[in-house]
Protein backbone atom coordinates (compact mmCIF):
# COMPACT_ATOMS: atom_id res chain seq x y z
CA UNK A 1 0.00 0.00 0.00
CA UNK A 2 3.07 2.41 0.72
CA UNK A 3 4.51 1.74 -2.59
CA UNK A 4 1.50 2.03 -4.44
CA UNK A 5 0.74 6.04 -2.40
CA UNK A 6 4.23 6.82 -3.51
CA UNK A 7 3.49 6.31 -6.88
CA UNK A 8 0.57 8.15 -6.96
CA UNK A 9 2.15 10.50 -5.15
CA UNK A 10 5.12 10.74 -8.21
CA UNK A 11 2.44 10.74 -10.67
CA UNK A 12 0.55 13.85 -8.92
CA UNK A 13 3.97 15.62 -8.77
CA UNK A 14 4.68 14.73 -12.43
CA UNK A 15 1.82 16.75 -13.83
CA UNK A 16 2.04 19.50 -11.02
CA UNK A 17 2.55 22.88 -11.91
CA UNK A 18 4.39 23.90 -9.09
CA UNK A 19 8.07 23.20 -9.04
CA UNK A 20 8.78 22.81 -5.38
CA UNK A 21 6.38 23.22 -2.68
CA UNK A 22 6.21 22.70 0.79
CA UNK A 23 3.13 22.23 3.22
CA UNK A 24 2.76 20.68 6.91
CA UNK A 25 5.70 18.81 6.26
CA UNK A 26 4.81 17.33 2.90
CA UNK A 27 7.11 18.41 -0.40
CA UNK A 28 6.58 17.92 -3.65
CA UNK A 29 9.04 18.62 -6.28
CA UNK A 30 8.29 18.24 -10.25
CA UNK A 31 10.80 16.05 -11.79
CA UNK A 32 9.98 16.34 -14.94
CA UNK A 33 7.98 18.78 -16.97
CA UNK A 34 7.57 19.22 -20.97
CA UNK A 35 5.87 19.48 -23.93
CA UNK A 36 8.49 17.25 -25.10
CA UNK A 37 10.75 14.02 -25.17
CA UNK A 38 14.08 14.23 -24.02
CA UNK A 39 15.49 14.44 -27.65
CA UNK A 40 13.28 17.65 -28.28
CA UNK A 41 10.73 16.47 -30.70
CA UNK A 42 7.09 17.73 -29.19
CA UNK A 43 4.98 15.30 -27.51
CA UNK A 44 1.85 14.08 -29.72
CA UNK A 45 -1.75 14.60 -28.72
CA UNK A 46 -3.24 12.35 -26.65
CA UNK A 47 -5.53 9.77 -28.02
CA UNK A 48 -9.20 10.10 -28.77
CA UNK A 49 -10.28 6.80 -27.73
CA UNK A 50 -11.01 5.33 -23.84
CA UNK A 51 -7.77 6.83 -22.09
CA UNK A 52 -5.84 4.19 -20.23
CA UNK A 53 -3.09 4.53 -17.70
CA UNK A 54 -0.33 1.83 -17.38
CA UNK A 55 2.58 2.04 -15.22
CA UNK A 56 5.44 -0.45 -15.25
CA UNK A 57 8.22 -0.93 -13.04
CA UNK A 58 10.59 -2.51 -14.86
CA UNK A 59 14.20 -4.29 -14.08
CA UNK A 60 16.89 -4.20 -16.29
CA UNK A 61 20.30 -6.35 -15.15
CA UNK A 62 23.58 -5.22 -15.27
CA UNK A 63 24.62 -4.79 -18.72
CA UNK A 64 21.49 -5.70 -20.37
CA UNK A 65 19.52 -3.96 -23.20
CA UNK A 66 16.03 -4.13 -24.04
CA UNK A 67 14.80 -4.71 -27.63
CA UNK A 68 14.95 -1.45 -30.34
CA UNK A 69 11.06 -0.47 -29.75
CA UNK A 70 9.24 2.37 -30.10
CA UNK A 71 5.74 3.78 -28.18
CA UNK A 72 2.99 5.00 -29.72
CA UNK A 73 1.85 6.80 -26.54
CA UNK A 74 3.69 9.06 -24.47
CA UNK A 75 5.10 8.27 -21.04
CA UNK A 76 7.47 9.27 -18.33
CA UNK A 77 9.71 7.35 -16.09
CA UNK A 78 11.79 7.57 -13.12
CA UNK A 79 14.94 5.35 -12.39
CA UNK A 80 14.71 4.14 -9.38
CA UNK A 81 18.35 2.76 -8.79
CA UNK A 82 21.14 2.14 -11.08
CA UNK A 83 22.12 3.60 -14.37
CA UNK A 84 20.30 3.52 -17.81
CA UNK A 85 21.67 4.92 -21.18
CA UNK A 86 19.01 5.09 -24.28
CA UNK A 87 19.70 5.25 -27.55
CA UNK A 88 17.85 5.74 -30.39
CA UNK A 89 18.85 4.04 -34.48
CA UNK A 90 20.56 7.60 -35.06
CA UNK A 91 23.08 7.31 -31.91
CA UNK A 92 21.74 10.18 -29.81
CA UNK A 93 21.79 8.92 -26.57
CA UNK A 94 20.36 10.11 -22.99
CA UNK A 95 22.20 8.60 -19.89
CA UNK A 96 20.12 8.84 -16.29
CA UNK A 97 21.29 7.46 -13.07
CA UNK A 98 18.92 6.98 -10.15
CA UNK A 99 16.29 9.55 -9.20
CA UNK A 100 16.38 11.31 -12.28
CA UNK A 101 13.33 11.47 -14.37
CA UNK A 102 12.98 10.53 -18.02
CA UNK A 103 9.80 12.03 -20.71
CA UNK A 104 10.41 9.01 -23.23
CA UNK A 105 10.42 9.56 -26.86
CA UNK A 106 7.27 9.15 -28.96
CA UNK A 107 7.12 6.84 -32.29
CA UNK A 108 10.91 6.82 -32.55
CA UNK A 109 12.79 3.45 -32.65
CA UNK A 110 15.43 3.09 -29.58
CA UNK A 111 16.48 0.84 -27.05
CA UNK A 112 17.66 1.44 -23.32
CA UNK A 113 20.88 -0.53 -21.75
CA UNK A 114 21.86 -1.16 -18.49
CA UNK A 115 25.23 0.44 -18.14
CA UNK A 116 26.12 0.13 -14.24
CA UNK A 117 26.94 -2.27 -12.23
CA UNK A 118 23.21 -3.42 -10.20
CA UNK A 119 20.07 -3.90 -11.82
CA UNK A 120 18.40 -0.42 -13.24
CA UNK A 121 15.05 0.11 -11.77
CA UNK A 122 12.75 1.78 -13.68
CA UNK A 123 8.91 3.10 -13.19
CA UNK A 124 7.29 3.98 -16.27
CA UNK A 125 4.23 6.11 -16.67
CA UNK A 126 2.15 5.31 -20.11
CA UNK A 127 -0.75 7.60 -21.00
CA UNK A 128 -2.04 5.48 -23.62
CA UNK A 129 -5.66 4.35 -24.92
CA UNK A 130 -7.59 1.08 -24.06
CA UNK A 131 -6.61 -1.76 -26.23
CA UNK A 132 -3.89 -0.04 -28.03
CA UNK A 133 -0.12 -1.15 -27.72
CA UNK A 134 2.03 0.59 -25.38
CA UNK A 135 5.63 -0.74 -26.83
CA UNK A 136 6.12 -2.49 -30.39
CA UNK A 137 9.38 -3.88 -31.33
CA UNK A 138 10.48 -3.90 -34.70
Amino acid sequence: MRRILWILGLAVTLVSGVLSQETDGISTIVMAKSTSSWDGTPLPAYPTKNPEITILKITIPPGAALPIHQHPVINAGVLLSGELTVTTEDEKTHRLNAGEALIELVKKWHYGKNTGKEPAVIVVFYAGARDSAITVRK
